[in-house]
């Protein structure tokens, strides 16, 4: 008999054959044949007897008064306790159980139910309860009743994701016969000590995760004193340390330990190996342990689950792994290990999943992984192994339901005609060579529900039997591959189809109710788009995101977009289409990105998208559109992109915009938009000051995958595409406009700003002086105005600055010396007649100088030269590492930045 068979009969019959505990246990942990006849002797005769029930004997009355008062103080949205009534017997009421002799209520099993409300003390006239089960209820942030600790009879009581707040009573020490303790899950439960817990000597089952333990830090001496403790799981409870100085730790008993998801930044202690002789789960993942795997983990003979995910642990896989010859589960995924995968972990036969994505392995995949019989769970993505992947190494793999080979340089090497062992489920080979030819054996897999295969290497027409075959699979991505073809007019049914950058052509598909995206972009899908969206089969689809980009769809935009009720990102840019924007588009009342650029569509923004209240993302670039910014954009308050580029919107920036509060990209260049910058652009406080970032405005996350927003933007003078780094930007673009006045002193307030481009306008005055409080700026634009004055100072501060075109304006004086304006071209300066100073080779005369500068003469010459190339060397040091170290830092930029300032450098 197993050790895990063992364990589950050891909870099972413990709690319900509680008096015959011990023989129980000896059963159990008894391999002799003579004690299992007797065993089975015994459990049937003990069934027989505790089955029979005494019919004239009926619940107490007060137990019954009891439970209906207990009733009265819940609320019970499903109704479960409608049995509960004064003229049935309490020992018939669903979820009570009472003995079977004396008819006392034993057990209340009221888990599962959505209760809330208030817990009656009347629970206490239930003198012989000693099982309590409340979990799965919503107590609404109340505190654990402190009476339950009176009732002394208690062996189970389970309150998890109950809803409990506050603090944790420690009369429940007073429990001392407790068993099973199941707390977790109450995310605003906290103790400030566990003491208390020391006199639950008992105690076999505790469950405390979610619960705030940081303030315990002597948790591990008082846990290990429960010498019957067999499992303890502290998930998520906001642990800092396992103690590593600790010698030896006393759990003798234990059986499954899980520490998942706490702050441990230290390596794994060696006191592990005091219980490795029980143990038989072990799950430490999600936390910052580092170093290499001690090599006592070896010692866990008996152990079945073995989970390190996600921490920092670094050296090779152990092959000693393979002497822990009882292992099912191995996860050791996102760690650093290095070195190939060790060739005795074919050894395990009993091994169901094994994960090892997520690291630094390499070498070739051992073909001992093939030998594996049991394996459902197989997922080695992300990571360097390099050669092939054959038809024999699958050849046992029968069980297999779950693969995952995405993201390494494997070969996936098989013949047309394959049939695998397999009935997959899922499968991820994403980046991962399997192509040239379309993979025939898809075909054979029934049981499908999720494909990722994009970037794959499929160069071929996809077969006429893949467009139906799809029919039954919930996620499909082939994005990213060479596949051609025409596309019938199937019935989508998957809730993710994925087919963009392909050469597919033809006509769109029609949707079931079940598909949420669909991803068709940078195809050769051509015809009216107005076919697809105004099909009577379409009418009944949840689509939430759409996207037609970069195909041949020609036509108006239609007016049916009634029927696309769920659409939160819609994206038919660079197409062929030729229309206003319908007034119809505002019923799309989700929506949440709305991108139609590069198209020929003209008019002006209906009034109607105002009722398009989660409008984050709003891109009608390059287009025809000629009217003037409408006043009541200042009212799409969720707005956080407005990219209008590129078009002919003519008159003022509306002073609305400013209200505009979430905005972090506002685009308008290459308009002819005319008249003075607005000076309230210091309300956008999302420009001013640090903000959470809004996801969903730019992405939808989904199991199978995510969808990211794209845009083109022109952050250096030089079109880019920000696609997963957009949340990052912060971009204010009014370049080639007709904008007259001065630049708004009220500008430096936007402290959070990256990019700010203003050239090509008729603007006049100076730089604002405040301009360096700008700590953020990356890239600033102002070439081609008529702006004059000397450069601020302060602009001195910006470290981060990486572009800089002041060319062609009237700005005299000298160039400040710092170690970042010294470093760009003389290009940037040039056009400005009066200006003089590093980089420029014009010197600066006596009346230009400043107070203290060095005298004219040859020691301003050589002053000059060697500010020149001071401020060179060091202004290249610092811009190099600056812009290479960005992309690092959560408010950083991306790395193509490096290229392009490298560039500019040479230039």
């Amino acid at each position: 008999m197993s050790m895990w068979l063992r364990l589950n009969l050891l909870r099972t019959f413990t709690l319900v054959f509680e008096p015959f505990s011990s023989l129980v246990i000896a059963f159990i942990m008894d391999n002799s044949s003579a004690t299992r006849v007797f065993f089975l002797i015994w459990f049937f005769a003990a069934t027989f007897s505790f089955c029979k029930v005494n019919s004239n004997i009926s619940c107490n009355e007060k137990e019954k008064q009891a439970l209906l008062k207990l009733k009265r103080g819940l609320t019970d949205p499903w109704n479960a306790l409608s049995s509960w009534s004064d003229q049935e017997d309490c020992c018939k009421w669903a979820g009570v159980h009472c003995d079977n002799k004396t008819a006392r209520v034993r057990k209340l099993q009221l888990g599962n139910l959505s209760l809330n409300g208030e817990i009656s003390h009347s629970l206490l006239e239930l003198e012989h309860l000693n099982y309590l089960d409340l979990s799965i209820s919503n107590f609404n942030c109340t505190p654990i009743p402190s009476f339950l600790s009176s009732m002394r009879s208690m062996r189970h009581l389970n309150l998890a994701s109950a809803g409990f707040c506050g603090l944790i009573p420690q009369q429940l020490g007073n429990l001392s016969d407790l068993r099973y303790l199941n707390l977790g899950y109450n995310f605003g439960l906290y103790v400030h000590s566990l003491h208390w817990m020391s006199s639950l000597s008992s105690l076999k089952y505790l469950d405390m995760s979610s619960v705030n333990l940081s303030s315990a830090l002597d948790w591990l001496q008082i846990m290990s004193r429960l010498s019957s403790l067999s499992e303890l799981y502290l998930h998520s409870c906001h642990l800092d340390s396992l103690n590593p100085s600790f010698g030896f730790v006393n759990f003798t008993s234990l059986l499954v330990l899980d520490l998942s998801v706490n702050l441990f930044i230290h390596e794994i202690p060696n006191w592990f190996s005091n219980i490795s002789s029980t143990l038989l789960e072990l799950d430490l993942s999600s936390n910052a342990l580092k170093g290499e795997i001690p090599c006592s983990v070896s010692n866990f003979q008996n152990l079945e689950h073995l989970v390190l995910g996600v921490n920092y642990l670094t050296g090779k896989i152990p092959e000693s792994f393979g002497q822990l010859k009882h292992l099912k589960v191995l996860d050791l995924n996102l760690n650093s290990f290095t070195g190939p995968i060790p060739s005795s972990l074919g050894n395990l036969s009993y091994m169901w999943k094994l994960i090892l994505e997520g690291n630094r392995l390499n070498g070739t995949l051992p073909k001992s992984l093939g030998l594996l019989s049991n394996l459902k769970h197989l997922s080695i993505g992300n990571n360097s192994l390099t050669g092939t992947v054959d038809e024999e190494f699958f050849t046992k793999l029968s069980k297999l339901k779950y693969l995952d080979l995405s993201r390494t340089p494997l070969f996936f090497n098989v013949n047309s005609n394959w049939v695998p062992p397999f009935q997959l489920i899922y499968a991820h080979m994403s980046s991962c060579k399997v192509g040239p030819n379309f993979p025939a054996w898809l075909q054979t897999q029934r049981s499908l529900k999720v494909l990722l295969m994009s970037m794959s290497g499929i160069s071929d027409k996809a077969p006429s039997w893949f467009w139906n075959w799809t029919s039954n699979i919930d996620f499909v991505n082939l994005s990213a591959n060479n596949i051609e073809g025409d596309v019938p007019n199937f019935l989508v049914n998957s809730a993710v189809l994925d087919l963009s950058s392909n050469h597919l052509k033809g006509q769109l598909p029609r949707l079931s109710a079940n598909v949420i995206v669909l991803d068709v972009a940078n195809n050769l899908f051509s015809g009216p788009i107005s076919t697809f969206l105004c099909q009577k089969t379409n009418r009944k689809n949840k689509l939430q995101v759409l996207d037609a980009s970069n195909n041949l769809f020609l036509g108006e935009l239609s007016h049916c977009w009634r029927y696309w009720q769920y659409l939160i990102h819609l994206n038919l840019g660079s197409n062929r289409l030729s229309s206003k924007i319908p007034y119809s588009m505002g019923s799309l009342v989700a929506l949440k990105a709305l991108r139609l650029p590069n198209n020929s569509i003209y008019g002006d923004i209906p009034s109607s998208l105002q009722k398009c209240s989660n409008l984050g993302l709003l891109d009608i670039g390059e287009n025809h559109l000629s009217m003037t910014i409408p006043l009541w954009i200042g009212e799409m308050k969720s707005l956080i992109i407005l990219r209008l580029r590129s078009n002919g919107f003519k008159g003022h920036i509306p002073l609305q915009t400013c209200q505009l509060s979430s905005l972090r990209i506002l685009d308008l260049a290459n308009n002819s938009l005319s008249g003075p910058i607005p000076k309230c652009l210091n309300s956008i406080n999302s420009m001013a000051m640090p903000h959470i970032e809004n996801y969903e405005t730019i992405e939808y996350f989904e199991d199978a995958g995510t969808y990211f927003e794209s845009l083109m933007l022109v952050p250096k003078g030089e079109e880019l595409r920000y696609e997963e780094n957009l949340e990052f930007v912060s971009i204010i673009d009014l370049s080639s406009n007709n904008l007259s006045g001065s630049i708004p002193n009220e500008i430096s307030v936007l402290s959070q700003l990256h990019f700010l481009n203003l050239s090509r306008n008729h603007l006049t005055g100076r730089i604002p002086e405040k301009i360096g409080i700008m700590k953020e700026l990356e890239s600033i634009d102002l070439s081609r105005n008529h702006l004059s004055g000397e450069i601020p100072p302060s602009m001195s501060n910006l470290t981060f600055l990486s572009y800089l075109d002041l060319s062609y304006n009237n700005f005299s004086g000298r160039i400040p010396s710092s170690t970042q304006l010294q470093s760009f071209d003389a290009l940037r300066y040039t056009g400005n007649p009066e200006l003089c100073g590093a980089p420029l080779k014009t010197n600066c005369r006596k009346e230009q100088e400043s107070d203290g500068d060095t005298p004219v003469g040859k020691a301003e010459d050589d002053s000059e030269t060697s500010w020149f190339y001071s401020g060179l060397g060091v202004g290249f040091a610092v811009g190099f590492w600056g812009v290479c170290a960005a992309p690092f830092f959560k408010n950083t930029r991306t790395s193509f930045w490096f290229v392009n300032d490298m560039n500019d450098q040479i230039m």
